[in-house]
């Protein structure tokens, strides 16, 4: 599904000093159009290269995951954070998962993906492979606006990518999103976010 942890917790994610921790929440209403509307969770906690992440309604309704993350992070002009992450879903999916994080950043324009591999241990035929990316942009400091794509099976239907835009606005250490999938079809899916870090 997505991360609007993005940018801000992956980048953020270093450059705490050895010994400190650093945490961050983002809450989801999602609201297809075809479907019942829902909320979802995402809760990081990083220390160092350190990263610990947990979700709630993310790789299905009912199913709560648990991750554990080690960050690299190089460059100056065009910085760069790589996360390679390992963990478990469980409730209504269980399995391993296997998966990465990535986010680069140049002056105003930004990336960020993530990816994950969940092998369905009560029905194999459910094993699927989960992504999220988005391209952003900043015309202005509080404002980053961009697109995003996803490839979910969370909403069910018969798309198996789904694009679309987003728009964010920071005040302080909190972050509030909209993002429009599929916008004027019959399978857009609207979700509103809200984050913050400390």
């Amino acid at each position: 599904m997505r991360t609007i942890l993005a940018i801000a917790a992956c980048a953020a994610s270093l450059a705490h000093a050895e010994g400190e921790w650093s945490f961050a929440a983002t809450a989801y209403w999602n609201a297809p159009r075809e479907g019942d509307a829902y909320a979802s969770a995402i809760v990081t906690a990083d220390r160092a290269a350190l990263h610990i992440e947990g979700r709630a309604n993310y790789e299905a309704i009912h199913a709560q995951s648990l991750f554990l993350g080690w960050s690299f992070e190089f460059g100056e002009e065009v910085k760069v954070m790589v996360r390679p992450i390992v963990g478990f879903v469980g409730h209504s999916l269980r399995g391993p998962i296997a998966g990465f994080e990535a986010s680069a950043s140049a002056g105003r324009w930004d990336y960020y993906v993530e990816t994950e591999y969940v092998r369905d241990q009560g029905d194999k035929s459910a094993s699927y492979t989960y992504a999220w990316s988005e391209i952003g942009f900043r015309p202005v400091e509080p404002l980053r606006l961009g697109i995003v794509g996803q490839r979910t099976r969370i909403y069910g239907g018969d798309r198996d990518y789904q694009g679309g835009g987003f728009a964010q606005l920071t005040y302080g250490k909190a972050t509030l999103g909209a993002y429009w999938f599929n916008p004027g079809s019959s399978d857009q899916v609207v979700i509103v976010s809200l984050g913050a870090s400390f």
